[in-house]
């Protein structure tokens, strides 16, 4: 019952989604939308990882000198200066890596 609940569900989401790429077509949005639609994948993208980073499996905020922080800051610095997503996501994972097997 569970994997037949989990099939429909993921049946459903597709088509609401798939919807709305398939039935819209892109000449029929004006300049002002496309302008605005393209700001989307900036806006969700830092709210799925800044509760990853500021905060802990418990729900809490995490400490200043968690290294969750320092790897992001530097990713921030990298993506910032490179303007670059493999860069900006490769320098913050090896960081991140680098200051949990140090110290």
């Amino acid at each position: 019952m569970t994997w037949i609940t989990i099939i429909i569900a993921g049946v459903l989401t597709y088509f609401t989604r798939m919807t709305m790429i398939a039935i819209v077509r892109r000449d029929l949005l004006g300049d002002r939308i496309k302008e605005v639609l393209a700001f989307v994948p900036s806006a969700v993208f830092p709210a799925i990882i800044f509760p990853a980073i500021f905060l802990n499996d418990y729900g809490g905020y995490i400490e200043l000198y968690d290294p969750k922080i320092f790897g992001a800051i530097i990713a921030i610095l990298v993506g910032f200066f490179s303007k670059n997503v493999v860069a900006t996501i490769f320098s913050g994972l090896l960081s991140y890596w680098i200051i949990i097997f140090i110290f």
